[in-house]
């Protein structure tokens, strides 16, 4: 996904000389390129993130475009009040994006996990939360970020993840994307486990079920158009994060069911749990340990659908992936 967030950058700012990138002293062989091409719109603020968010609104007041990234957790936890008071008290074009989000720098602790993120930005008014699924998507989600000109956070896993799809799909903020169509039990991803639910439909159709699975790659603003239909036509739905059980996609969806008319689908989330995680290991036995695997996810919406189980998520302490 960095890489081609890279790309797609560099392309962009060809077109438009407003294009600004600040990074918090990371990916500096990533922008080799950025900065041979645009040597003055390339800034490497060091390890200062709160000072970077800085910067980078008065740029956005200065008539600039302006583009932080760092790993997730230093782009957001450590900076939240100037990206609070900073950027989107004053509704500024700053697109804050945060790379290796979840479980993805898993070998780094908890100082590198970042599970709270989109509970956190979604919070703060004037901030849409973009969390692409593959390649594709994310290019699709910086040009329309620019074009949306207010505060954008966007969510990148960390490299080679999977493509999902076969070519550029439609892509608008706040409108999901239908990647398989289904009749059973329907899916909703974000993020990077885009291609791990994919995979978990083509277990669960191997299974004798049926499952549409929809990226919801934009948390704030919901496709609340796309979720009425989904729970007017499923009675199962299952939303899979690698995020905290609380404030993720997975809370959006049930806020949202609680305020509305009652529903025909049940809901379940597939998340992280609310507690720290103080082992460290690889990103693929992270998922394991929570459940965030193909065959996790498979196993629990066939449990969920088929069984009637009750869903583990409705404990805000647990994942559905616990045992």
């Amino acid at each position: 996904m960095r890489n081609a967030f890279a790309e797609e950058l560099g392309r962009l700012a060809a077109e438009d000389p407003r294009i600004v990138l600040l990074s918090g002293d990371i990916g500096n062989r990533l922008f080799n390129d950025f900065k041979e091409r645009f040597p003055d719109r390339f800034l490497n603020c060091g390890v200062a993130e709160a000072n970077m968010i800085g910067v980078a609104a008065g740029m956005a007041l200065s008539g600039l475009l302006p583009v932080t990234y760092t790993i997730a957790s230093f782009n957001t936890v450590r900076c939240l009040e100037q990206i609070r008071v900073d950027v989107c008290y004053h509704n500024l074009p700053v697109i804050i994006v945060g790379v290796g989000a979840g479980l993805a720098y898993s070998e780094g602790g908890a100082t590198h996990h970042s599970c709270e993120d989109i509970a956190l930005l979604r919070a703060l008014p004037n901030m849409s939360v973009v969390c692409p699924g593959d390649v594709w998507e994310v290019r699709g989600a910086l040009k329309a970020a620019f074009d949306l000109g207010t505060p954008v956070y966007i969510r990148l896993g960390k490299k080679n993840e999977p493509v999902v799809h076969r070519e550029m799909p439609q892509f608008s903020i706040g409108k999901g994307i239908t990647i398989r169509p289904g009749n059973d039990v329907c899916l909703l991803s974000t993020g990077n486990m885009l291609p791990v639910v994919v995979e978990a439909a083509e277990e669960l159709a191997r299974a004798g079920v049926s499952a549409q699975v929809v990226s919801c790659h934009t948390v704030k603003p919901l496709d609340t158009a796309l979720l009425a239909e989904a729970f007017a036509k499923f009675t199962t739905v299952l939303t899979v994060e690698e995020h905290s059980i609380i404030g993720g996609l997975g809370a959006s969806v049930a806020q949202w069911l609680s305020s509305g008319p009652r529903r025909r689908a049940r809901l379940c989330c597939v998340s992280t749990p609310d507690s720290f995680v103080h082992q460290a290991g690889s990103h693929q036995y992270m998922r394991e340990r929570f459940g965030l695997t193909a065959a996790g996810i498979a196993d629990k919406a066939l449990k969920f659908h088929l069984g009637g189980e009750e869903c583990e998520c409705e404990d805000e302490n647990r994942s559905c992936g616990i045992e």
